[in-house]
């Protein structure tokens, strides 16, 4: 007996959407299935290149704990099963194999836009097909996907403003309306005894603990619900705290929407409501969560931006190459570069795993334009090193500071990181924080310590190229020479087109 529902056994396999709370791929096998089983797969494919003590594996897999505890509490006050089966292999063939063996008739998920994910999904689903069984998916960590917003030729969107304003004409309340479960709940299935095990410890997976929990970051719903409760108290000031790295400013949220332990659409309409009523703060929020959207239909319909630029003309950059280059990206990633704005946010993505969205432009730029070093480089060590690493942004955002992206600064716009330090961290405290060697250094100093006297770093006990590098490079020679490596694009990329 299947209660009138279409299938008798279904089965949801969470990706990037590791909670209970406004779930649509869970709601869609609840609303469809009798029983539903649930799944999470510790993919190989992806787990194995990644270094053995890998912030996001550990926040993932706390993630897991708390909603296993969630599905049990759920299904058993319903009367029913619940429960999270964990896996560790490969998705292409751990998820039909454990399909088959539950014998069910369909999968549940929610999209994934990028290129690998696709790739496995088209897998999944076919192996999927050859057993009888349907794969679904629905869509969840944005508003609007792929091309349901076009512009007036029929075309994806390459440029923000537009883009948002029609993605706000758009918007109305159903794009915002939460996925109840809570009266389905009784056809969460219980794990069969063999399968019913505990989320594994990191070292199950070859996993290593990291300093995670210290980083006060909170894990799964809970940790995301108590990030969103604090921002909600600072959320009209969001406009004026949120370039500055010394000061609380933004939400802190990107990890959880990364992971999907909150839901993209409850952040959008508590933005948009106080946005509505004036607050400056909501409304700046509001865009920043639709630049998720536009980078995540960037990727979707222009997938070759994950290996090379999106104006293709930029690929004919000549960067630095060899030995040097090599060199140049070791200092960037140790945080050797001479420039203290740039070491100290580079100290703290490698420390803690998170840096503040200021940071990433100004770290971003000085490679591309103060160094020379190809931005895919860049890129990679922000996709190895970041929690809250999602391709479409981090792409986008790094192809926004080289100027090969689309909506990207202008090629001839390179950022001085002196004066980006003398602004965004006036006070030192950012920098002091990370780079305590430069403590003693005060005022203009302290943003440029080679600008000091000799008696101004004999008092903060300060000697360059022992406490503290020289700078790598010039900042005024390196602009020159990035205008003159960005030449070969200048006649189709100059002045007025950005």
């Amino acid at each position: 007996m299947n209660n009138g529902k279409p299938f008798h056994a279904g089965l949801m396999w969470f990706r990037r959407d590791l909670r209970l709370d406004d779930n649509p791929a869970l709601l869609l096998a609840l609303k469809n299935c009798a029983q539903v089983y649930t799944v999470f797969v510790f993919d190989r494919d992806i787990l194995d290149p990644l270094p053995r003590a890998d912030r996001r594996v550990e926040f993932i897999r706390e993630a897991l704990v708390e909603l296993d505890g969630r599905l049990r509490e759920a299904g058993h006050c319903a009367g029913g099963g619940g429960g999270l089966i964990v896996l560790h292999g490969s998705a292409r063939r751990e998820l039909p194999s454990l399909a088959r063996r539950l014998g069910v008739q369909s999968v549940f998920a929610s999209h994934d836009y990028e290129p690998d994910a696709c790739a496995r999904d088209a897998a999944v689903r076919g192996a999927l097909a050859d057993a009888g069984i349907s794969l679904h998916t629905c869509k969840d960590h944005v508003i609007f996907e792929r091309q349901e917003l076009l512009t007036q030729t029929g075309k994806p969107f390459s440029v923000f403003t537009p883009y948002r304003n029609a993605w706000l004409r758009k918007l109305d309340g159903d794009d915002l309306q939460p996925c109840a479960i809570d009266d389905l709940t009784a056809a969460l299935a219980p794990i069969p005894a063999e399968l019913d095990r505990a989320v594994p410890a990191l070292s199950e997976i070859d996993f290593l603990p990291t300093n995670l929990a210290k980083l006060a970051i909170g894990m799964g719903e809970s940790g995301a619900q108590a990030h969103l409760a604090d921002f909600l108290g600072r959320l009209d000031q969001y406009h004026q705290t949120r370039d500055f790295p010394a000061i609380k400013g933004p939400s802190y949220l990107g990890v959880h929407l990364r992971f999907g332990t909150v839901s993209i659409r409850r952040l959008v309409a508590l933005a948009h409501v106080r946005a509505q009523t004036g607050s400056q703060g909501a409304s700046v929020w509001l865009s920043e969560l639709i630049w998720r959207d536009f980078y995540a239909q960037i990727l979707a319909n222009h997938p070759h931006v994950a290996t090379g630029s999106f104006r293709p003309e930029y690929d004919a950059i000549r960067w630095e190459h060899g030995k040097r280059a090599q060199s140049l990206l070791s200092a960037w990633c140790e945080a050797r570069t001479g420039y203290p704005i740039v070491d100290a946010a580079m100290l703290q993505l490698n420390q803690t795993g998170y840096m503040h969205n200021r940071l990433r432009m100004i770290a971003a730029s000085f490679l591309a334009k103060d160094l020379g070093v190809d931005w895919r480089w860049g890129e990679r060590y922000f996709a190895e090193k970041l929690n809250d690493f999602d391709l479409a942004s981090n792409n986008g955002g790094w192809q926004w500071c080289s100027s090969s992206g689309c909506d990207a600064q202008p090629w001839f716009r390179i950022f001085n990181p002196v004066t980006q330090s003398e602004k965004f961290d006036p006070d030192g405290k950012f920098i002091r924080r990370y780079l305590p060697a430069l403590a003693g250094l005060g005022g203009p100093c302290l943003h440029a310590p080679w600008t000091a006297s000799e008696i101004e770093l004999a008092a903060a006990r300060v000697v360059l190229g022992r406490d503290y590098p020289e700078p790598l490079v010039k900042h005024d020679e390196a602009r020159q020479a990035t205008l003159d490596r960005y030449a070969v694009v200048k006649k189709k990329a100059g002045p007025g087109s950005g």
